[in-house]
């Protein structure tokens, strides 16, 4: 390998995060359009040479601070190709491009983001999967110490996965003054605001603006299936239960989906296609959204519940299809209630719920406000958010 004019190069620019060399640059083999890189385990990725172009790391085209792209590819000719192409003694593909630009790109960054059919494969399997679950996870429920999540990053590193992956979780021994769930939720990220506040009661009052504030029994939904973006995440935290009634249940909304899409993949396919329209109104406000109950994400995996029947307008599609969604949606409803998918558990003080409002339905027993005080405070938490602190711990 000849050795580089390092003053030729302005040093790469990494971003955050650490790639491990877990095989190194072999041989090159140059092409009219690309550069096929062969690595010391055999397999070969292509590199088209717009890709690496877009994709250089050095000053000039990454800003140092920042780590954000500053190079837009129209701005280099589309016919660009490399002059030379070489490995030092380091490991890293240099690159000297016809126009005069160098590239210089670290071995374990090329790996992790080569389009090759096995490393497509490899990252697609090591993307994170969710944990579909039933009424089992009545005796396998993820519980967390409020004090070791508070302290320890590793301890708030497994809630977070959990709440991810889960989607529901119960942290214990939360102070049970007013306000004591902010300081837990903003261990993720700040809390997302709504027209309930920023910490919003759950109590039983006369001049509700939500059936959330009732005694009235709470079917399975989602929260805030009225707006554009649903909150990723909720927070219920028991300040006091002393009334009788009033427990929480739970079921997964992928378990749910997934099961429809097995049993009559039709009612799937309809409830991942024709919109329903949600709405949320009061004497000052009026939140309306128009969207599928299922949402897939672009692997076609699952990643969206919206239903709140308390909350939905009437159906509005052609004529024939109007049974098809009506079929379905009964379908749908009918599975929530099925023994087999049903968390069912009483909240102590103390306690608290933290549960993936995007995936996990939530409901409520009826409950007898005048046999005891029943206090929960809850709040939101956009998914974004969770993921986001997710990495950073993990970096």
């Amino acid at each position: 390998m000849n050795a580089v004019d390092t003053s030729l190069e302005a040093p790469a620019i990494a971003d955050w995060r650490n790639y491990p060399v877990s095989a190194g640059l072999a041989t090159l083999r140059p092409s009219a359009e690309r550069l096929d890189a062969v690595w010391s385990d055999g397999r070969v990725s292509p590199f088209h040479h717009q890709w690496l172009r877009d994709n250089c790391p050095c000053s000039r085209c990454v800003y140092s601070v920042t780590r954000e792209q500053l190079l837009e590819i129209v701005d280099v000719a589309e016919d660009l190709h490399p002059q030379r192409t070489r490995i030092d003694d380091q490991g890293h593909l240099l690159i000297d491009w016809q126009d005069g630009h160098h590239s210089r790109y670290h071995p374990g960054w090329l790996r992790a983001h080569a389009y090759d059919d096995a490393s497509r494969a490899e990252r697609h399997a090591q993307r994170p999967q969710s944990r579909l679950w039933n009424a089992k996870l009545n005796e396998q429920l993820p519980l967390f110490d409020y004090q070791a999540v508070m302290e320890d990053e590793r301890a708030l590193l497994d809630w977070l996965l959990a709440v991810r992956d889960i989607g529901l979780t119960q942290v214990r021994g939360v102070p049970t003054a007013p306000g004591s769930l902010q300081a837990i939720a903003q261990r993720i990220s700040f809390i997302r605001e709504s027209n309930f506040g920023v910490l919003f009661n759950v109590q039983s009052k006369a001049d509700a603006d939500s059936n959330a504030y009732t005694a009235f029994n709470l079917p399975l939904h989602s929260d805030l299936p009225t707006r554009e973006l649903q909150p990723g995440l909720q927070f219920l935290h028991c300040l006091v239960n002393d009334a009788v009634g009033g427990e929480s249940i739970f079921v997964d909304g992928f378990s749910i989906a997934e099961a429809l899409r097995q049993e009559a993949p039709e009612d799937f396919r309809t409830l991942c296609e024709m919109p329903v329209e949600f709405r949320n109104k009061d004497r000052h406000s009026d939140y309306r959204c128009l969207a599928p109950i299922i949402a897939l994400d672009a692997y076609g995996a699952v990643s969206e519940i919206r239903i709140a029947n308390f909350l939905r307008g009437p159906f509005d599609v052609a004529a024939q299809q109007m049974p098809l969604l009506y079929r379905a949606y009964r379908h749908f409803q009918a599975l929530t209630r099925d023994p087999r998918f049903r968390v069912i558990r009483r909240l102590d003080a103390g306690q608290l719920w933290c549960f993936d409002n995007r995936r996990t339905l939530h409901a409520r027993n009826a409950f007898d406000p005048a046999s005891g005080a029943r206090h929960f405070q809850g709040c939101y938490v956009d998914r974004d958010e969770l993921l986001s602190r997710i990495h950073v711990l993990q970096r």
